[in-house]
């Protein structure tokens, strides 16, 4: 059976209720709370989308580690690597081609995704192009940091001991909790603005 934990991450004064699980049914219980608050955006539900694994400094491959995923002020960190299961739940939702996947370099995570899990992105939509349609065609190739910068006016942390950490690690530490959130959250709160028009 798979462990699970409800964190709450704060960022730029807003507060993020994130859980952490390596519980299949962990992720149906989060899926089911946002098809209920989400129920009539369903239609148009937009979702950051993000994938950790641990780095390589050689030749070879490490699996997808970490999937997180938000909306709203709800995330999810699923510790796939450590997964008791992969719910029916999880494919179906992120194969409904109603929902939009939002995030930086969003298709190659689905590549990893579909490479390592058979998990199925629909309906990806990656920030850099949005943002270089919407606002600067210089960043088109931006980073995360710099989109929500441009987005946003937020100054997002990218430690780099905590992104070339173990992501596949049992226990994730405060700092990585914090920051697989924080990527999540803010490819959400870049691609709502974006596709609503509100910035």
């Amino acid at each position: 059976m798979g462990k699970s934990k409800v964190r709450t991450v704060m960022f730029e004064g807003d507060k993020n209720t994130t859980t952490v699980t390596s519980s299949g049914e962990a992720v149906e219980g989060w899926l089911d709370e946002i098809y209920s608050v989400h129920r009539r955006r369903l239609h148009k539900l937009i979702v950051g989308l993000d994938v950790e694994w641990r780095p390589l400094f050689g030749p070879g491959y490490n699996p997808t580690a970490l999937l997180q995923l938000c909306v709203g002020r709800r995330c999810l960190i699923f510790q796939l690597i450590h997964a008791d299961y992969i719910p029916d739940a999880l494919d179906e939702f992120l194969g409904d081609p109603r929902y939009r996947f939002v995030g930086v370099g969003v298709q190659d995570d689905a590549v990893r995704l579909s490479r390592d899990y058979d998990l199925e992105v629909e309906n990806t939509v990656d920030l850099g192009e949005l943002v270089a349609d919407n606002i600067d065609p210089d960043l088109r190739k931006a980073g995360l940091k710099a989109i929500a910068s441009a987005v946003m006016g937020a100054t997002v942390d990218k430690p780099q001991r905590v992104r070339t950490g173990r992501w596949d690690a049992y226990e994730l530490s405060d700092e990585q909790i914090k920051y697989a959130c924080i990527d999540a959250f803010v490819s959400f709160e870049v691609g709502r603005k974006l596709l609503t028009g509100d910035y």
